[in-house]
């Protein structure tokens, strides 16, 4: 027996969200690229390496993901959900060392919200996108 494919949402649901999903996932994608060079230039202890060159080495994934997300592309935000995996990873490696422990929680939480706005901006826009081109119309 087949199964009946689920309803799409309807427009008018879905355009505020869509249009919020990708303000607040801009937002927290900056704020955790803010949240690094805040760190890495004026806190972190990095016993006589350059600044500048340990957060160009952080910020490269997510400068190679900022296109896609700037000018709004779902699949880019897709992306954006599996490289910002690592950066939780690394707070929470962080959040064990007494002397970067707010740093890793910090660096948790900002990529938790990236991923969070990133991965519904991009089922939203699927389903508009979908909708918009007729499927799911009954």
């Amino acid at each position: 027996m087949a199964r009946m494919p689920k309803a799409l949402p309807a427009l008018e649901w879905l355009a505020p969200r869509v249009r919020w999903g990708r303000i607040a996932a801009l937002l927290c994608f900056f704020g955790l690229i803010a949240l690094l060079c805040i760190y890495y230039l004026g806190f972190a202890d990095l016993h006589g390496a350059r600044p500048w060159v340990i957060l160009s080495i952080e910020l490269v994934p997510l400068l190679v993901l900022s296109p896609g997300m700037l000018i709004g592309s779902a699949r880019g935000h897709s992306w954006t959900c599996f490289v910002v995996n690592l950066y939780f990873i690394k707070g929470a490696l962080a959040a064990y060392d007494p002397s970067r422990m707010v740093f890793g929680v910090l660096e948790m939480l900002a990529s938790l919200a990236v991923f969070i706005s990133a991965l519904l901006y991009a089922r939203w826009r699927f389903q508009y996108d979908r909708k918009i081109a007729g499927e799911g119309a009954c």
